[in-house]
């Protein structure tokens, strides 16, 4: 994956993905900061869309265990992330890509690093927010779960002003609205009641979305 052909790049990181889910779980602990950083260049480099799923697929899939979610966020991975799904249309032909990214994102937010990089990059809430009812039922759920990683665990007053200003708070509103899952909606009305005192009278949300905002548990 580091020094190969785009060819035996792309070769490389679909055989580790296989030979990963065989793996012992002790391997899988194990799996040193070098080789997620050549994961992540794959990610950053799009040498393909097989490859580049290849390669979301190990970061989803490696990361629960032990420390990966660590060493992940430590290869820059968040913002590798983010920037493939600024990058990424809706249309069908991305639309497995961009899952992938937002459960990988997912993962990854699940550490007080990977939300720490998320907050950090300058349009990271923004395009988790962007792709919520765009791409497709999962990556909506994704989405959504990673906003409530950020609304449980890292919710400053000026992440939340943010989450006001830029529309996330909009947007889950309208989840509850539209015809979505019961585990989106289930996760969109947790955030916003978590933060209702600050986000349920603020002029950012418009009054069309306000009304379906929900009463305080």
């Amino acid at each position: 994956m580091q020094r190969g052909t785009y060819e035996s790049r792309a070769y490389a990181v679909l055989i580790s993905r296989s030979a990963f889910r065989l793996a012992d779980p002790l391997r899988i602990i194990g799996v040193r900061v070098g080789f997620l950083a050549e994961v992540v260049q794959m990610v950053r480099d799009r040498v393909s869309r097989q490859a580049t799923k290849a390669a979301l697929g190990l970061l989803v899939e490696l990361g629960p265990w032990g420390r990966n979610r660590v060493k992940a966020v430590e290869s820059g991975a968040v913002p590798a992330l983010v920037d493939l799904l600024l990058d990424s249309p809706s249309e069908s032909e991305s639309r497995r890509a961009c899952e992938l990214a937002l459960a990988a994102l997912d993962v990854l937010c699940q550490c007080a690093e990977g939300r720490a990089e998320l907050l950090k990059h300058a349009a990271g809430l923004a395009v988790v927010s962007k792709k919520i009812l765009r791409v497709s039922t999962a990556a909506t759920e994704k989405a959504v779960r990673i906003l409530l990683s950020v609304g449980k665990s890292s919710a400053t007053a000026a992440v939340l002003q943010e989450m006001l200003q830029i529309g996330v708070v909009a947007k889950l509103c309208l989840v509850l609205q539209v015809e979505s899952s019961a585990r989106a909606k289930d996760k969109a009305r947790e955030i916003l009641r978590l933060h209702a005192r600050v986000w349920r009278s603020s002029p950012c949300v418009p009054a069309t979305l306000l009304c379906s905002y929900p009463a305080a548990a």
